[in-house]
C-alpha cells in the first residue's frame, strides 16, 4: 500500500513540475504593426516592430507586409484605446498585404495556452475591408470586417494552443466578406501565456484525495 501511494505522489510531482515548466518557458510577446523600431507604451510594456524578420521574438514570413500610417483618431476610439489600456500610438500604423497576398507573422511563444489579443485602427477603407483571422492553423474570426474611419478595433481569443513552440498568425482577405477591400491587416498583436491548471493547486488536490485514501 505504501508503495502504490509513494509511486502515486511521485506521478503527481513529476505532473506538477512538467506544468510548471511548460508554463515557464511561455513567452509573453507584444508587436506593433507598420513599424521597425520596438516601443515602449506608457505601462512599460515593450512591443517589437511588426516589419522585421527573424528576430528572437519571431517575425513576418514568406513575404514582407506593406506599410501604411495615419495619426488620427476619433474622441470615442482614443475612449476606447485608454479603456482596455492601450495607447493610441498602437493604432496609427499597420502592417498590410496587397489581396490576394496575405500577412503571415511567426511568434516564439514556447509551448503551452495563450491569450492573443488582435488591435487594428482603420483609416482607409471604414466598415469595407474585409478578411479572416487565422491563429495556428484554425479560423478564430472569420469574415472579419474593419470598423469606421479612424476608428479602432480590438479582438480578443482565449486558449489558443502551441505545441511547437511557434505561435503562426495570418490575415487573409476573403471575398465571401462581400467588401470591395480584401487588404487584410493589423495594428497590434498582444500574446500573453495562461496556465490552464495552477499546479500548487492540483498538486493540493491530489494529495488529499491520497491522504483521504489513506484514512
Amino acid at each position: 500500500m505504501r508503495r502504490s501511494l509513494f509511486f502515486v505522489v511521485l506521478i503527481a510531482v513529476y505532473v506538477a513540475v512538467t506544468i510548471v515548466h511548460d508554463a515557464g518557458s511561455a513567452e509573453e510577446i507584444r508587436v506593433w504593426g507598420g513599424k521597425l523600431e520596438d516601443f515602449k507604451d506608457s505601462k512599460g510594456r515593450i512591443w517589437h516592430g511588426g516589419q522585421n524578420e527573424k528576430e528572437k521574438w519571431g517575425g513576418w514570413i514568406d513575404l514582407q507586409p506593406r506599410i501604411a500610417e495615419v495619426r488620427n483618431l476619433t474622441k470615442d476610439a482614443q475612449k476606447l484605446a485608454k479603456k482596455e489600456g492601450y495607447d493610441e500610438e498602437l493604432f496609427y500604423a499597420v502592417s498590410w498585404a496587397k489581396f490576394p497576398d496575405v500577412v503571415k507573422v511567426d511568434l516564439n511563444t514556447g509551448k503551452g495556452m495563450f491569450n492573443v489579443t488582435y488591435l487594428v485602427g482603420e483609416h482607409w477603407s471604414p466598415n469595407n475591408r474585409g478578411f479572416d483571422i487565422i491563429i495556428e492553423e484554425e479560423v478564430v474570426e472569420p469574415l472579419y470586417v474593419t470598423p469606421g474611419k479612424d476608428e479602432i478595433d480590438i479582438k480578443r481569443y482565449e486558449g489558443i494552443e502551441v505545441k511547437d513552440k511557434v505561435m503562426s498568425l495570418e490575415f487573409a482577405g476573403n471575398q465571401k466578406t462581400g467588401k470591395g477591400d480584401l487588404n487584410a491587416m493589423f495594428s497590434a498583436i498582444e500574446v500573453t501565456p495562461v496556465l490552464a491548471v495552477d499546479p500548487k493547486q492540483k498538486l493540493a488536490t491530489t494529495w488529499g484525495a491520497l491522504k483521504g485514501e489513506r484514512n
